[in-house]
């Protein structure tokens, strides 16, 4: 099968950790390697973001990366892409009249758009993951949602005209019913982790030395939205143990970031500056170990799409304690991989890690429980078999309905 990816922002050749490079980019570049390796061609085509960049690059199993020329050949928030997305578009439409793919798996509304303009020439079916939904972060941000203001009528009208939503956790499925998208076009297929990198035991780095005794991790992008303040302001309620916060710049910039110098004026005024440290960003490869070396590994956001870094500590054989949000709501089994807490709630945080802290035993029997689980649901493997599944469905649904026309 030709399979198109379009990701307009979310490159995965972006190096991981900054404001717009996360989980997105994590997902197209595994989902696409999996079925590459499988024998599909696949092609991503995201937006040129400096002049050096190569037309196409390869990706390790076969997939392409080809670069999209649509707007400055430079770094651009992925909130200021928007103008740019008729000329992606275009460009798209261009690319399937050179090389037509059976099925176009846009990510991200604005990606959506784009490929929407692509295909209308040519009669592609197209498939729409969103990653995060304008009504949602509207909710959690009200006036700090920096989305353009046509978001969510955008994303409205992909998910009532596309051939298919592809849902990343069941709380999306109610959000899309909401925007008026019928559940017969909805398939749930959740986001996926390396298993065999994320295990229990990996020494892939040196994690920094345990300096209380015991150790909570929270990581992944330094944005208000993660709710790190609230794992900060809940270790003021938790004894000798301290936090570490992986992600943002490189360590070295981590002092000149706005979000790490907020943390740190709130752990100041906590009382538990000593406690806390910012690592910035910190290699992939290493991440492993560094999970490894935590106790509990705590994912507080208001809010969270779906959330990568659970299923990363699952699969580290680490117990998680998270807000009970979003996708966690899918991969996060209350009181058997870990423990669901509501969100905005420090004292909540507080209460449960000082619960498992001394129970290790209990902690043990959690990270069994999540490796198992991670095997079970959420292998790469797995997600891509449920991804082939919505194309040939995709595929055979537009094929019929040409048929009956």
């Amino acid at each position: 099968m030709r399979i198109a990816m379009v990701s307009e922002h979310a490159s995965p050749l972006a190096a991981l950790g900054g404001v717009d490079a996360g989980g997105q980019n994590v997902y197209v570049a595994r989902l696409s390697a999996e079925l590459a390796r499988r024998g599909h061609d696949v092609t991503v085509y995201t937006r040129r973001d400096t002049l050096d960049l190569p037309d196409r690059v390869p990706l390790p199993g076969g997939a392409v990366v080809e670069h999209v020329p649509a707007g400055p050949a430079e770094a651009v928030p992925k909130d200021g892409l928007l103008p740019y997305m008729p000329a992606f578009g275009a460009y798209l439409a261009r690319a399937f009249t050179r090389d037509r793919p059976d099925v176009v798996h846009a990510h991200f509304w604005m990606s959506g758009l784009a490929a929407q303009i692509g295909v209308q020439p040519h009669g592609i079916p197209l498939v729409q993951t969103f990653h995060a939904l304008g009504t949602v972060k509207r909710r959690h941000q009200g006036l700090r949602d920096t989305s353009p203001h046509e978001r969510i009528g955008i994303e409205r009208q992909l998910g009532r005209s596309c051939a298919r939503v592809l849902a990343t956790c069941t709380d999306e499925v109610v959000e899309l019913g909401d925007m008026g998208v019928p559940p017969r076009r909805i398939s749930v297929v959740p986001c996926g982790v390396d298993a065999q990198h994320f295990r229990p035991g990996a020494d892939t780095g040196r994690a920094p030395a345990r300096r209380h005794r015991h150790r909570l991790l929270a990581c992944g992008r330094l944005v208000p939205r993660k709710g790190y303040e609230y794992a900060v302001r809940a270790l003021a309620h938790v004894p000798d143990t301290e936090l570490l916060i992986a992600g943002g710049p490189p360590a070295d910039e981590v002092d000149t970031d706005a979000e790490a110098r907020r943390l740190a004026g709130l752990a100041r005024r906590a009382g538990v500056a000593d406690r806390v440290r910012l690592l910035g960003a910190v290699d992939p490869e290493h991440m492993p170990t560094l999970i490894g070396s935590a106790d509990l590994v705590l994912c507080t956001p208001h809010y969270e799409p779906f959330g990568i870094v659970p299923l990363e500590a699952m699969a580290c054989g680490v117990p998680v304690l998270a807000t009970d949000v979003g996708g966690h709501r899918d991969s996060v089994a209350d009181g058997v991989t870990g423990r669901l807490v509501e969100p905005h709630n420090p004292e909540a945080i507080a209460d449960v890690a000082r619960v498992l802290l001394p129970h290790e035993r209990l902690r043990r029997a959690y990270g069994t429980a999540g490796r198992e689980r991670v095997l079970k649901h959420y292998t790469w493997r797995r997600v891509a078999d449920g991804a082939e599944q919505v194309y040939r469905l995709t595929v055979a649904d537009h094929e019929l309905a040409k048929e009956v026309a």
